[in-house]
C-alpha cells in the first residue's frame, strides 16, 4: 500500500539522458565560442570611432546583439569608462529601469560586490505613476533617492525613465556618476538618448543613437565596465 507522506522517487536524470547523434560540426566548447567570438568582431567591426578604453565595452555589446554595424552608433563619453568603473570600485550600486537589466549583470565581474537595484516592482510605483501621469519605468525613478548621488545608471528598456531621470538631474536631483542610457523602441527611445548627449550636466554616458538598444546591450555595457578583462 502506497504511504501518500512518501515522498516519490526521483530518478537519475544523468543516468536517464544520452547525448543525441551528432550531425552537424559545430564548436562545444565555451571558453572556445568566447574566444572565437570575441575575435571575429574585432575582425568584423569598425571601432574607429570608439574611445580606446571603451573598445571592451563596444565588443562585448557587439557580442550581445550579433551586430557589427552597433559600433557605428555607439556615442560614448571620453570619461564614461573611468567614471563608472571608479564609481564601482568605490562601492556604488547600480540602478536600473528593468528586472532583465538587473538579472543580466555577472556579479562576479562587480568589484565590490555592488547592489543592483530595480525598484519596478516596489509597491508606491503604481500610484506615483498615476499622479505623475507617467510610465510605472519612470515613476520608479523618484524612487532611487538621494543613493543615486554618484551611482551607475543603465537604462535599457524605457525611454521614459531616463527622460524622467534627466529632469531629475535638471530639477537639482542627486547626480549619477555615469549613465548608460540604451533604450530601445519607437517612441522616444532615439529622442531621449539625444536629451542625455546634450543635457548640461555632462555626466559621462554611454548611448545607441537611434532605435536600437535593450536590456542585453545595458547589461553586456556593465558586465565590461564592471571589469576590463573581455
Amino acid at each position: 500500500m502506497n504511504n501518500p507522506s512518501s515522498t516519490p522517487a526521483v530518478p537519475d536524470v544523468a543516468v536517464a539522458v544520452s547525448a543525441p547523434t551528432r550531425r552537424y560540426e559545430y564548436e562545444t566548447v565555451g571558453d572556445e565560442i568566447y574566444v572565437q567570438s570575441f575575435a571575429t568582431i574585432r575582425a568584423e567591426a569598425d571601432l574607429s570611432a570608439v574611445p580606446v578604453d571603451a573598445e571592451t565595452v563596444a565588443v562585448r555589446m557587439i557580442h550581445a546583439c550579433g551586430q557589427v554595424d552597433l559600433s557605428r552608433d555607439l556615442v560614448i563619453h571620453p570619461g564614461l569608462v573611468a567614471a563608472t568603473r571608479t564609481a564601482l570600485r568605490e562601492g556604488a550600486p547600480i540602478f536600473t529601469d528593468a528586472n532583465m537589466v538587473a538579472s543580466g549583470v555577472t556579479r562576479a565581474r562587480l568589484p565590490q560586490d555592488n547592489e543592483v537595484r530595480c525598484l519596478l516592482r516596489d509597491a508606491r510605483v503604481p500610484d506615483l505613476a498615476r499622479r505623475f501621469g507617467t510610465t510605472r519605468s519612470a515613476a520608479a525613478v523618484s524612487l532611487w533617492g538621494p543613493d543615486l548621488e554618484g551611482a551607475v545608471v543603465a537604462i535599457g528598456n524605457a525611454p521614459t525613465a531616463l527622460f524622467h531621470l534627466l529632469e531629475l538631474i535638471s530639477d537639482g536631483g542627486p547626480r549619477p556618476a555615469a549613465i548608460i542610457g540604451v533604450p530601445v523602441g519607437f517612441i522616444g527611445a532615439a529622442e531621449s538618448k539625444q536629451a542625455l548627449v546634450d543635457h548640461p550636466a555632462d555626466i559621462p554616458y554611454l548611448v545607441v543613437t537611434g532605435r536600437r538598444g535593450g536590456s542585453a546591450m545595458a547589461a553586456s555595457a556593465l558586465n565590461a565596465l564592471a571589469q576590463e578583462k573581455e
